[in-house]
């Protein structure tokens, strides 16, 4: 009977630890993701710098063109460090009645008089608690886990900033990294070559032969272009949904709140007319772009 025990004792166990370590990487604040950042862009600079960089020196590349991604690095770790030791607007028992009076309740997804059961204040328009940081954030977007930080009215900003200089540059050392891969098979005359087939018929050189032959010549510059692509479209994708927000002054919150209302009825709809969220918070592309730097307070509220 031990071992029948031990077998149903052992997956609980195993289960209680998962959970544990997933809640403690993802629902608590955690430098390791960050250490993590770090070290991806380390590693791939410093592939950049000993190999790509030192080639395309010597193959007389343009020096602003290789200076560019340590141009395009060093804005984006200024914008790290910004957008990681920010506030992002936190909610406090001092500053909440202030707060509530910035943004308009469109009671929807956000409703008068709720009071944070957390916290103890009353809950902004716009705001929800974080339950990473453990306080309420004012314009809460997400919990960002790369910059160890709530992204909220105060630093949504220099996030978006911060994404778009990680974007352009992956992008940067993408387009070096593939001029001078492009520049070699040039030199080398690889691509008016032929070879010899099964049947012993010249053919013409084929894509897949010279990034086989590149692989085999540069195989870790070959890796990191590939890597360094894909980063690239994924960020840019993200980049494009952040602007998309940004520029229809929505928050990711708010987005994935009104995704749920999708053919969903309110008391004061009619019956068989699906509710069609609208978003009160949008002014206009050019207000609600700057309404991201320069986020309105209870004050100038009061004077529109």
């Amino acid at each position: 009977r031990f071992p029948q025990v031990l077998s149903l004792l052992i997956p609980g166990q195993l289960q209680r630890v998962t959970q544990r370590a997933l809640h403690r990487l993802f629902h608590t604040r955690s430098c390791l993701f960050v250490a993590l950042h770090v070290a991806l862009q380390a590693a791939v600079f410093g592939e950049y710098t000993w190999e790509v960089f030192v080639y395309c020196w010597e193959l007389q590349f343009h020096l602003l063109l290789l200076l560019l991604p340590y141009l395009l690095l060093a804005g984006n770790l200024g914008c790290f460090l910004l957008c990681s030791k920010a506030n992002p607007g936190t909610v406090t028992k001092s500053n909440a009645a202030s707060l509530v009076k910035v943004y308009a309740y469109d009671g929807v997804l956000f409703q008068r008089g709720l009071v944070c059961p957390t916290c103890s204040v009353e809950k902004p328009a716009r705001s929800k608690h974080c339950s990473v940081c453990r306080t309420c954030v004012h314009r809460f977007d997400h919990h960002c886990v790369w910059v160890n930080n709530c992204i909220g009215a105060s630093n949504a900003g220099l996030f978006l900033l911060y994404l778009l200089s990680l974007t352009a540059t992956a992008g940067a050392v993408a387009a070096v990294t593939a001029a001078f891969l492009l520049q070699v098979l040039l030199l080398s005359n690889l691509t008016h070559s032929t070879y010899l087939d099964a049947q012993g018929q010249q053919q013409p050189v084929e894509i897949p032969f010279l990034v086989q032959h590149l692989f085999l010549t540069f195989p870790r510059i070959v890796f990191m272009l590939g890597f360094v692509i894909l980063l690239t479209l994924v960020l840019g994708g993200y980049c494009c949904f952040s602007l998309y927000l940004a520029l229809t002054n929505q928050t990711t919150n708010e987005w994935c709140k009104s995704r749920r209302f999708g053919g969903s009825h309110l008391p004061s709809q009619p019956r068989g007319r699906p509710f069609v969220y609208k978003n009160i918070y949008s002014k206009g592309i050019w207000r609600n772009l700057k309404e991201i730097f320069n986020p309105p307070t209870a004050l100038e509220r009061k004077k529109k």
